[in-house]
């Protein structure tokens, strides 16, 4: 079993990508091909699979093969962990983001809007 700290930074890396997260939401409507899910993309559909290998390995989704087709699946039990972390967030002020954010904007590590 992955320690919980282990799978929380499984979570954020899948998700650091855009590719990825936008796999993510399109899984939440429901089950995909990884064809459906690669239609979107301006990129080969092996380089889709490797973004959907990257959900997979942080537990994030699953596949199942029907015939010649992979469905994906999306695991939503596996966003819990970092849902619960990102909400104990929420216990910080807007003023002490707006801050964080000019200090981030400052140190030019942001990218503007």
């Amino acid at each position: 079993m992955i320690p919980p700290e282990t799978q929380l930074d499984l979570t954020f890396a899948a998700l650091a990508d855009p590719t990825r997260r936008a796999i993510v939401a399109r899984l939440l409507e429901g089950d995909a091909p990884v064809s459906d899910l690669a239609k979107p993309f301006a990129m080969s559909l092996a380089a889709v699979s490797k973004h959907i290998a990257h959900l997979q390995r942080a537990g994030l989704l699953t596949q199942k093969r029907t015939g010649r087709v992979r469905i994906c699946r999306l695991e939503l039990d596996a966003l819990r962990p970092a849902s619960v972390w990102m909400a104990a967030l929420g216990h910080i002020d807007e003023v002490d983001l707006d801050q964080l954010e000019a200090r981030l904007g400052d140190l030019g590590l942001l990218e503007p809007e």
